[in-house]
């Protein structure tokens, strides 16, 4: 039975599926589009077997889903959503970097 994730517990997930590179790079590959698992490892350079275990993680999380496709399996963002999230978290990271240089500037006289 699905139940409902607290606000807390879906930021939790959020940051664990975050912690790791290879995630992030498959949450940023499949908010571009639907992929199949070898066509994402041999896109992102890694072997199939780790792809796997990062898309169990994803899965776990609930970040991600399968798509059954005749014999084989694709994956996608579970919620669209997710996809203008990364896309508001990376802008966010972005504005952050660029205030801190700017800051950082600042503190030398140059801004």
């Amino acid at each position: 039975m699905l139940t409902l994730a607290t606000d807390i517990e879906v930021l939790a997930r959020f940051g664990r599926a975050l912690a790791d590179p290879i995630r992030c790079r498959i949450l940023l590959a499949l908010g571009q589009a639907p992929a199949y698992p070898a066509d994402l490892a041999d896109s992102l350079q890694i072997s199939r077997t780790r792809l796997s275990n990062h898309l169990a993680c994803l899965r776990d999380c609930g970040l991600v889903v399968t798509v059954p496709d005749g014999r084989r399996t694709r994956y996608e963002l579970a919620d669209e959503r997710l996809g203008h999230a990364l896309d508001d978290l990376r802008n966010a990271v972005v504005a952050v970097e660029a205030d801190r240089t700017c800051v950082e500037a600042d503190e030398k006289g140059c801004c």
